[in-house]
């Protein structure tokens, strides 16, 4: 049985959502997304999150993971790449190889694009470093003078597909009027590299930030979920479920070598009379086990 989300929902929602139930609506399709829970041991497990501007039409003002959604040049094969195939991710995400490969290259640009972290290096074993010339790249990116391909192949780097975990796969309520389809993975902050503006602030490039944020900070899974009940922040369910989860390890060297079972949630907008909430979905409980 699915379990209800505590506190109230927009009405129109529950307008869709019944609109939807008496099939005089279709629910949007949802369009693929990747996230990266990016995080770190100081000394406990820390979580990065960005604040969404609150001029956004989507979850403004909420505190999310650094990710958006695929762009068709995500699916470019030419992007270099190391670490397990795409095929090895597919059977473990439940997709096509093709889709897992876009979905990886989606989730590693958008970090680089919203937090300044480049999951790619040189080589299968190393790793790129923060400095002026890739805070350039990175403006590049976001002002679309160049493409995620275009730049790795520039530099002579390749994505790092070894250091993602996949972790969750989460689709919006069919009752949103905008709907994604969204893998979540995990992975560590590399060594030489620092979350935010530190390298575009030195390169003179301090407005190219990600237009989708105004700012980031690092927080204890336990802290951000007191900070959301106290009012302070705003989570989504889905970040709220994930912090959860993050927050029953303390060591990050246990979070990252799960292997999860990825299965989708979907959320329910539920209405009753002129009651309106969420009802999420139950989480499987071989979610957290490894796997053979």
């Amino acid at each position: 049985m699915s379990e209800p989300l505590e506190g109230g929902f927009p009405r129109k929602l529950g307008e869709r959502a019944r609109e939807i139930a008496a099939g005089r609506l279709s629910p949007a399709v949802p369009r693929d997304a990747a996230t990266i829970m990016l995080l770190r041991q100081d000394p406990g497990v820390e979580a990065y999150l960005l604040r969404r501007t609150r001029e956004l039409d989507f979850a403004p003002g909420a505190c999310v993971f650094p990710g958006g959604s695929v762009d068709e040049q995500d699916a470019d094969p030419q992007i270099a790449w190391t670490g397990p195939e795409p095929a090895e991710f597919a059977g473990q995400l439940g997709t096509s190889p093709a889709r897992a490969r876009a979905l990886i290259c989606a989730a590693v640009r958008e970090t680089f694009e919203e937090a300044g972290v480049l999951l790619a290096g040189p080589s299968p074993t190393a790793l790129v470093e923060d400095s002026p010339a890739l805070a350039r790249d990175r403006h590049s990116l976001l002002e679309g003078s160049t493409s995620f391909g275009e730049l790795l192949s520039r530099r002579g780097l390749m994505l790092r597909a070894d250091l993602l975990t996949p972790w969750a796969r989460w689709i919006t309520p069919e009752a949103s009027p905008r709907r994604y389809d969204t893998w979540f993975f995990a992975a560590a902050l590399p060594p030489g590299q620092t979350a935010g503006l530190v390298a575009e602030l030195a390169a003179g490039l301090g407005q190219a930030n990600s237009r989708e944020s105004d700012s980031g900070t690092w927080l204890q899974p336990d802290a951000a979920l007191e900070s959301a009940r106290a009012g302070q922040i705003t989570l989504l369910p889905p970040t709220v479920v994930t912090l959860g989860e993050l927050a029953a390890h303390e060591e990050l060297a246990g979070i990252l070598s799960q292997r999860r079972v990825i299965a989708a949630r979907l959320p329910t907008v539920m209405t009753e009379e002129d009651r309106v909430w969420l009802a999420m979905p139950p989480l499987d409980p071989q979610a957290g086990d490894h796997q053979p």
